[in-house]
């Protein structure tokens, strides 16, 4: 019996697939004619989905029903609506964003907004309840 759980555990660990990805952040840049928020995907699985996102102007006000988001400024600086809190952030600034709290930001600085969001889990796009 306990060989064949050793067996088992083996193959198991065998048959998982593991890999390292290495990005670098500083490397992704917003396209030139940036409008107002751009999106790029770093990577997903059923457990979170990574972006980096530009932000020139603003993010309207909205809650994720079903995801927490984490979020790490990376450049420029904006005005956060976080629930009942309004703060500035800049970069180096770390914010969790609890699921179904309302969040939105303006920017602040002449250079886009620009952080590395993580949603959990996995991310779709269809979870963004607009708040007016």
């Amino acid at each position: 019996m306990k060989f064949n759980c050793f067996l088992f555990l083996v193959s198991l660990v065998l048959s998982v697939q593991v890999y390292a990805e290495r990005l670098v952040i500083s490397d992704i840049m917003p396209p030139a004619n940036l409008e107002n928020i751009h999106v790029v995907k770093l990577a997903s699985d059923s457990f979170s989905t990574d972006f980096i996102i530009f932000v020139k102007n603003m993010v309207p006000l909205h809650k994720h029903v079903e995801h927490s988001e984490t979020i790490y400024v990376l450049e420029g600086k904006a005005q956060l609506q976080l629930g009942d809190q309004s703060m500035e952030i800049v970069a180096g600034d770390y914010i969790r964003v609890p699921r179904g709290t309302t969040h939105g930001v303006k920017v602040l600085s002449s250079v886009p907004l620009k952080v590395l969001s993580v949603q959990a889990p996995e991310f779709f796009g269809k979870d963004r309840v607009n708040v007016n």
